[in-house]
């Protein structure tokens, strides 16, 4: 792996691992206050901080997924090269466009 890879995974890494104890602790938090889904979207439309946290979420999970995807491809297959690195960006960029267009769409709602 390169080092830019290795220290874009790592630092990715950092980056969830935060995200997803705030996501939990924040679901843990709607349901035990008993609210609906239709509070919480109310809670989050229109909410800056709630579009900033998880458009970051989201950039890091499609940064951080299609490197280790790439690295378990090269390790239990024979693809190597330009199309496994074209591949892992298309995914990236796959996840990218529809966890911001989700994230955007509870935006907005």
């Amino acid at each position: 792996m390169s080092p830019l890879l290795y220290v874009a995974q790592r630092g990715t890494a950092v980056i969830l691992a935060v995200a997803v104890a705030v996501h939990l602790g924040t679901i843990l938090y709607a349901v035990r206050g008993g609210l609906t889904a239709g509070e919480i979207l109310g809670r989050t439309q229109g909410n800056l901080a709630f579009l900033v946290f998880y458009g970051i979420f989201v950039i890091a999970a499609a940064i951080h997924a299609p490197i280790g995807l790439r690295s378990i491809l090269r390790e239990w297959t024979r693809w190597r090269g330009r199309s496994l690195d074209g591949a892992m960006l298309g995914v990236a960029v796959i996840l990218a466009i529809l966890g911001l267009r989700a994230a955007l769409a509870v935006y907005v709602a």
